[in-house]
């Protein structure tokens, strides 16, 4: 086997002892580390090759090499063992269920004296990192949280017997790796953003930048560019005063932070509560603390201190809290029905009569329902959570809704005693004759609006006439009035004569 070339950095310090400090080989050799024959044969190659102290700056190291040993430094390729097109290689792992596996059957397939599957992937891994070296971002203190889920689960057994999936959320503060779990039900909306809550309460701060994946939670349209957030988080981050910077797609290296504290925590948490049995979400988070507060607590392998060390120069530098935590809303659409009103969650909403037929975007708390349009806000309710009741303020009828609700039966009796006696006599007659007063309001105001028409006697005079006959409606009067009756005298009721035909028994017959 050829011996391992010196880098060029050792050659030009063998040359500069020989030469410059004028030390012997063996002097060379301490110095340099080396052994004594390869110091002795690196300084005869240099005699022969002309080479001496300073080197020509220009010079390189594959250019020394050649000038020392009479051959290129890097051999080709052996023709047996030809280099895989990489480029194409690389870019055919981004096709659908391509794999690095079946692109080397391939290329053994014609070439069967090729490299063997693990020297290809060695090959393949080197060949990418000079096509895309990773960059190393300088995190400040203060600025960037990275947020994401774990992908290992935790088993929950519940007492009826059924087991769910607890999921782990993981957040990582840039500067000083302060990282932060918490166990939750699962990954929806909800959980997402009591996360987010958790963890600034937790550092006692907010970061202004906060980093997530293109989680459906997070994201709702994914863009390397312009990705849309979900409403709700980004109303979260506005509240918390933090700026959402979501990583690219399928760029995991946006958020190294976050796969690294993801991977700490499934290996220093999850790992050591593999053989647990938890009966509830709040049993894992209890148990998760200890250890969370030592993978905090423990000490760097490469740097001096701990995350707690280093979190205590960040934390002064985090954004305040504000006065109260984030209240949890739920954004969706609906329309306006014809009886200005949205169905919500089971529950009507009232909105102004204008808009019916508009689609509203429908803001959804615990306790309050807000409608937009157009981003304004037209209409906020108490939230009701009795199914198919309605919630209505008067302000969103029409007018004339306004004021037909105003009516009751003693208002209609005291705005007919206004006209007249005996105009209130025939309404309180109409309301009580009805099986509902409601059912005689119509009649009741038809016969009031007569009054608009006529003088205030002569209608005083039909519902005089009318209940003098006992045709106490509105179809009645108005006859009357129409007919001009209502200037005619009354005609007493005559007595019915008493029966003489012969057939008729009488009562006493029936006694």
């Amino acid at each position: 086997m050829a011996q391992k070339k010196l880098p060029m950095r050792q050659i030009q310090e063998v040359l500069r002892l020989k030469h410059k400090n004028e030390l012997s080989i063996r002097e060379i050799a301490r110095s340099c580390q080396l052994p004594v024959s390869t110091v002795g044969d690196y300084l005869k190659r240099a005699e022969v090759a002309g080479l001496g102290w300073p080197l020509a700056e220009s010079l390189r190291e594959e250019e020394l090499l050649e000038r020392l040993f009479g051959q290129p430094s890097a051999e080709p390729p052996s023709p047996t063992q030809p280099l895989p097109d990489w480029s194409y290689i690389h870019q055919e792992l981004r096709r659908q269920n391509v794999t690095l596996h079946l692109l080397w059957k391939e290329h053994r397939q014609n070439h069967a004296e090729g490299y063997s599957y693990s020297r290809f992937c060695e090959l393949y891994q080197g060949w990418t990192e000079t096509v895309d070296p990773p960059l190393r971002f300088p995190h400040l203190p203060g600025e960037k949280m990275f947020v994401d889920w774990a992908g290992q689960t935790v088993p929950i057994y519940h007492s009826d017997g059924t087991i769910s999936a607890a999921s782990l959320f993981v957040a990582v503060l840039g500067f000083s790796n302060k990282t932060y779990a918490e166990a939750f039900p699962n990954q929806q909306l909800p959980s997402w953003i009591a996360a987010h809550c958790h963890a600034f309460s937790f550092y006692g701060g907010v970061s202004k930048v906060t980093v997530p994946d293109n989680t459906k939670t997070a994201v709702t349209k994914p863009c390397r560019y312009e990705p849309l957030l979900h409403h709700t988080y980004q109303e979260m981050a506005a509240h918390y005063g933090t700026v959402v910077i979501p990583a690219r797609p399928k760029k995991a290296r946006d958020k190294a932070k976050a796969e690294t504290g993801v991977q700490i925590a499934q290996r220093h948490i999850l790992a050591a509560l593999r053989d647990r049995r938890f009966f509830s979400v709040s049993e894992l988070n209890a148990a998760i603390v200890p250890l969370l507060a030592e993978v905090n607590g423990k000490a760097f392998q490469k740097l001096e201190g701990s995350r707690d060390s280093w979190f205590a120069r960040e934390q002064p530098l985090l954004l305040p809290l504000p006065a109260e935590p984030f209240e949890l809303a739920t954004w969706s659409k609906a329309k306006v029905n014809i009886d200005y009103h949205v169905c919500v969650d089971n529950h009507l909403y009232s909105v102004p009569h204008t808009l019916i037929h508009q689609q509203l975007d429908v803001r959804l708390t615990d306790k309050t329902v807000e409608l937009f349009l157009g981003g304004k806000r037209v209409a906020a309710h108490m939230r009701s959570y009795q199914p198919g009741r309605p919630t209505t303020l008067d302000e969103h009828r029409p007018k004339s809704h306004q004021k037909y609700l105003q009516w009751s039966p003693g208002r209609m009796i005291q705005w007919a005693n206004s006209i007249g006696p005996e105009c209130a006599k025939v309404v309180e007659k109409i309301l009580q004759d009805r099986p509902h007063p409601e059912m005689g309001f119509r009649s009741c105001l038809g016969i009031i609006r007569l009054g608009r028409a006529v003088e205030t006697a002569r209608l005083e005079a039909a519902c005089r006439r009318a209940l003098h006959y006992g045709t106490c409606t509105y179809a009645s009067i108005k006859s009357i009035l129409d007919k001009q009756l209502d200037a005619a005298p009354l005609e007493p009721e005559l007595p019915l004569p008493s029966p003489s035909h012969p057939n008729l028994r009488g009562g006493p017959y029936y006694h």
